[in-house]
């Protein structure tokens, strides 16, 4: 009897705003569940009710439907005023997703967007012009590393061959990655005791890697071998899919926000949300927090080449290569902006990527048609790396400081503006 009577004064003393909140959240699921019966890449995880899922694929509403439903909460999250700064921030975070899903529907609907609106709509992003000439700057630069005549490009494309795992090697080498991934994080982030990891290898996606999210601390991770995985991938992918990135913060937002607060809208993982870019940007500074200054390079030196049966002596060379390429990373987000908004042609686009990316042209193209299929999304990478970085190294400068810090954004879910305006 007291039991129920505690939990009947702990719902009465909830505010008409922390009702509405709730009803509005609940109904989000639904209609995101919805979209993803049209839009397959939408949901990437739920763990919400088995029969919700259900019912969004048995009594689905006609995309005009869906779409105006959509609207019209968005419209009742804009009218509401939340009694906390708590709720407040959950709030804010709502109308956020709630903003991105809209967007979504009109897409998928066949309604289109500049670059710079789609990123600003679903991710929360205000972007910067990059300038063309500073990359090809790091490709003087580069070329000053990879000797020899003809293309660039592929001159680095053939050079980085040489650190190409062997197939029977790949499972072996990236466990290793991913273990030495998880024992650095959970020096400074207390895991849950049952939380777990699989581990396949596919082929024929547009992905190098990618965690599929099973719920209860479990995470199904992939990684491609359509291409040959370079030896300084494994921990790329390790600390990106798994630890400190994906895996964890997955864990985090289904442990922290969904279970212990009951906020049900954190029940669904939309890929196209603002919450794309914690988790990216998360996940790729992850590699810069879990091996810091020359711990990587070390660690590959020492354990991972030998594992692979590579020369230990060309780690260094590897490294410096790598410093330099990480820097072209916004090119891409440049010629992603160029083609999406139609002001050069597909086979342009492709040339680009090979350029700035110092790759083939086979994977050049996949490239492409990865942003064919997920579009602006690829901003989340370069971009939510550094806002990422940016925010945690302005918080601390040591490394446990910094890791507060990060795992306070795993929690907290702060998106791209509140990121780039906090102090």
């Amino acid at each position: 009897m007291m039991r129920f009577l505690t939990l009947f004064i702990s719902l009465a003393l909830l505010s008409p705003a922390s009702w509405a909140l709730d009803d509005l959240a609940e109904r989000y699921v639904h209609l995101a569940l919805e979209l993803g019966e049209y839009d397959s890449d939408y949901v990437d995880a739920y763990l919400g009710p088995a029969e919700w899922r259900e019912q969004a694929r048995n009594h689905l509403r006609p995309q005009k439907q869906l779409a105006d439903d959509i609207a019209a909460i968005l419209q009742e999250l804009t009218d509401l005023s939340p009694d906390s700064v708590l709720e407040q921030h959950r709030l804010d975070h709502l109308l956020k997703n709630v903003r991105a899903m809209d967007a979504r529907t009109r897409m998928v609907m066949g309604e289109s967007f500049s670059f710079e609106t789609e990123a600003r709509l679903i991710y929360d992003v205000e972007l910067s012009e990059y300038e063309m000439d500073r990359f090809d700057e790091l490709l003087a630069e580069i070329s000053t590393l990879v000797p020899g005549e003809g293309d660039l490009a592929e001159r680095v494309d053939a050079f980085r061959s040489q650190f190409a795992i062997a197939p029977d090697k790949v499972e072996a080498v990236f466990q290793a990655a991913v273990d030495e991934c998880r024992r650095r994080t959970e020096m400074h982030i207390e895991l849950p005791a049952n939380e777990r990891y699989s581990l396949e290898l596919v082929t024929g996606t547009n992905w190098g890697g990618y965690n599929w999210y099973q719920g209860d601390n479990h995470s199904l991770m992939q990684v491609n071998l359509d291409f040959p995985l370079n030896i300084n991938r494994a921990v790329d992918l390790g600390c990106h899919e798994g630890y400190p990135g994906h895996h964890v913060w997955n864990m985090m937002v289904e442990n922290r926000l969904l279970k212990e607060r009951g906020w049900i809208e954190y029940a669904v993982f939309p890929l196209f949300s603002p919450s794309a870019l914690v988790a990216e940007g998360s996940g790729n500074y992850g590699v810069e927090l879990a091996f810091p200054g020359d711990e990587k390079i070390r660690f590959e030196r020492e354990v991972l080449f030998p594992m692979a049966g590579l020369d230990p002596q060309l780690a260094e060379p590897l490294e410096r290569l790598n410093r330099l390429t990480s820097e072209l990373a916004f090119a891409r987000l440049a010629t992603t902006r160029l083609y999406l908004d139609g002001e050069i042609s597909r086979d342009e686009a492709i040339e680009r990527t090979r350029k700035y990316s110092l790759t083939s042209k086979e994977k050049a193209e996949k490239s492409v048609r990865f942003v064919e299929q997920y579009r602006s999304y690829v901003l989340n990478y370069s971009l939510g790396k550094l806002l990422v970085k940016e925010y945690v190294e302005r918080q601390a400068d040591d490394p446990e400081g910094r890791w507060k810090a990060f795992e306070r954004i795993l929690v907290e879910m702060p998106t791209a503006s509140e990121l780039a305006a906090s102090p």
